[in-house]
């Protein structure tokens, strides 16, 4: 998948703060390998998998040694079978030692990440709903695992607190009205993307008066949700949050009609994908 990449600068400075906290002032344990060896390593997966994190395993080689030569016998978006190699690496034994858990911890992270949007997005293939993430993300991570969501076939929601207006609870509570927040939006940013929280079909009704981009129906039970999406005769899209505490709560909302879906344990429920490095011998 090459599509909307991470930018270079972003997926170098990951690197750079990971590699700092592992190396500290050196490898000590690699440094009693003879610094003359040269290894051959590949890279496994031990089960089904979708592939994402290619670009920081490269640019953690590079930093490490930029003498290591990467060969991806897969790429982003790909989908793994167990026991399939990623890709072969060459070089000197040392570096190859340095760069290893760096490598593997971007890897297994983010190809979780793409596995598990790949898994929700199938479950709702049959409807016409769009899965997004959230904000939930591993801290100075955020853009990579919005990219490794994009792998798995799920979309993202707003980056972060200044690409678009997400008008909640407190917010409308501090402004006065659901019409009062609205209107202080449009004038401050009318270019951003504009969505507003709603609790209940009088606040939606409210708020598709304002004319927001989007609403968001917050917790809303099953039935509620239906009568929201036959209410919506306007081009405003609808984004269904909260009361997903199952697989078949996912796909019953999703049958309901809505737009968009935000699930935050795309990013933030993530068990990292078993992969290992092994040298050839």
């Amino acid at each position: 998948m090459d599509d909307a990449r991470v930018p270079p600068d972003v997926v170098t400075a990951n690197v750079t703060g990971a590699l700092s906290e592992d190396l500290g002032d050196g490898d000590i344990t690699a440094e009693l390998i003879d610094a003359s060896r040269t290894a051959h390593a590949f890279v496994i997966t031990r089960e089904h998998a979708v592939l994402c994190g290619t670009d920081w395993v490269d640019e953690t080689c590079r930093q490490v040694d930029s003498s290591l030569e990467i060969e991806w016998l897969a790429g982003d978006g790909d989908m793994l079978a167990p026991n399939q190699r990623l890709c072969n690496i060459r070089g000197v034994a040392r570096s190859l030692l340095t760069a290893e858990r760096t490598a593997l911890n971007f890897l297994q992270l983010l190809s979780g990440t793409a596995t598990s949007a790949a898994r929700y997005a199938g479950l709702v293939a049959h409807t016409s709903a769009t899965l997004l993430d959230t904000r939930k993300t591993v801290p100075g991570l955020r853009l990579a695992q919005k990219y490794a969501v994009r792998c798995g076939g799920c979309e993202n929601h707003r980056v972060g607190l200044y690409d678009a207006f997400l008008i909640k609870e407190n917010h409308i509570a501090a402004s006065g009205s659901i019409a009062a927040a609205i209107s202080r939006a449009r004038g401050q940013h009318p270019d951003r993307r504009l969505e507003i929280e709603v609790e209940s079909l009088s606040q939606l009704r409210e708020a598709i008066d304002g004319e927001p981009d989007w609403i968001m129906l917050d917790n809303f039970p099953l039935d509620d949700m239906r009568r929201a999406v036959a209410e919506n005769n306007t081009p405003i899209r609808l984004e269904a949050s909260g009361g997903i505490e199952s697989d078949e709560d996912l796909v019953a909302i999703a049958e309901t009609g809505v737009d968009y879906i935000s699930i935050g344990a795309l990013t933030k429920h993530v068990r990292a994908v078993d992969l290992s490095m092994q040298f050839e011998t």
